[in-house]
């Protein structure tokens, strides 16, 4: 299988197509009743006065939900390939996305973690275009602007605003004006939201925004033991990957290694930041499979022992199915 998707083959897109059905087979069998769509966060929610939580049924809930993991498997595809960050094209990326966004079966319901999936992948189209970019003022302003629309659909990306600050650190020279500009971007789709927060008298509430922000994080999360199970094989990989690039980290173009860097820094922010949930949902974490695609992608492309890497990876998509039928 991972043989099949190392070569840039368009028929792959069907295999792709395959494989995402597969991977949603055993929870579209037994689909709840009712499935809750929430893609606005509740201080936002005077932007879109109409009632949507249930408008789909579970069925087509997941399936919806499919066709978007779809398209972003394809953008992160081409993202990666377009940068050159694997050193040759290949389908791998659209692969681990696929396959992660369908590890848990939060996962495989329409969310706001799921939108603001595209969201990261437009902010990483720009971020890594800071790197060859003469002046960055207006790319960085949008970014700010992206930060803060996802944090109207879901607020934890808001910290996705340091992955800006990073990236200028890393991809360029310290210019303040550009630091300054990243927040002024964020500024503007707030301040036309506490214009409608004035509009409707509610003014004061405005302020309360950010309160989760100053929420103390969790000593202990409480999660389901097959949700242990099923990250041991993630662990391995990503554990393998990181090995794999530090040998071949001075061998990389040095956008290359400074976009792994970025990525790497992505995926602690979006890996922390779901303390600042009213309620822990495993759901925020697809926030993570953005960058751990390329990561894991990284690890496949370059590994040497093709029965160990197969096995590793069908160990994975077993799990990841068998769990869907079986809850321990």
């Amino acid at each position: 299988m991972i043989n099949l998707f190392r070569n840039y083959n368009p028929l792959n897109v069907i295999w792709l197509a395959v494989l995402l059905f597969a991977l949603r087979l055993g929870y579209l069998v037994q689909v709840p009743e009712k499935l809750e769509f929430i893609f606005v966060e509740p201080f936002a929610r005077l932007l879109v006065p109409v009632k949507y939580e249930y408008a789909f049924s579970p069925a087509l809930n997941v399936v919806l939900a499919a066709v978007l993991v779809f398209v972003q498997a394809l953008l992160i595809n081409s993202l990666i390939n377009h940068h050159n960050l694997l050193g040759k094209p290949s389908f791998l990326p659209a692969l681990m996305y696929v396959t992660l966004s369908g590890l848990f079966t939060p996962f495989l319901t329409l969310s706001a973690p799921l939108i603001c999936n595209f969201l990261l992948i437009w902010m990483l189209f720009k971020l890594i275009n800071l790197y060859k970019s003469d002046d960055a003022k207006s790319t960085v302003y949008d970014l700010g602007l992206i930060v803060a629309v996802g944090s109207l659909i879901y607020f934890p990306f808001i910290y996705l605003f340091l992955a800006i600050w990073i990236a200028l650190l890393i991809f360029r020279a310290f210019y303040w004006r550009e630091w300054l500009i990243a927040v002024l971007g964020y500024a503007t789709v707030f301040f036309f939201l506490a214009v409608i927060y004035y509009l409707n008298d509610m003014l004061p509430r405005f302020s309360g925004i950010w309160l989760p922000l100053g929420k103390k994080f969790p000593d202990h999360i409480s999660i389901t033991s097959y949700t242990y199970l099923l990250l041991v094989p993630v662990i391995i990989i990503l554990v393998l990957c990181f090995f794999k690039l530090q040998q071949n980290f001075f061998k990389s173009y040095i956008q290359t290694r400074k976009t792994f860097q970025l990525l790497f820094f992505i995926f602690l922010i979006t890996s922390l930041s779901f303390y600042i949930n009213p309620q822990f949902r495993l759901s925020h974490f697809l926030l993570c499979t953005v960058p751990a695609s390329a990561f894991f992608a990284y690890y496949f492309l370059y590994a040497g022992k093709r029965w160990f890497y197969e096995t590793l990876y069908l160990l994975l998509f077993i799990s990841i199915i068998y769990f869907q039928f079986n809850k321990i």
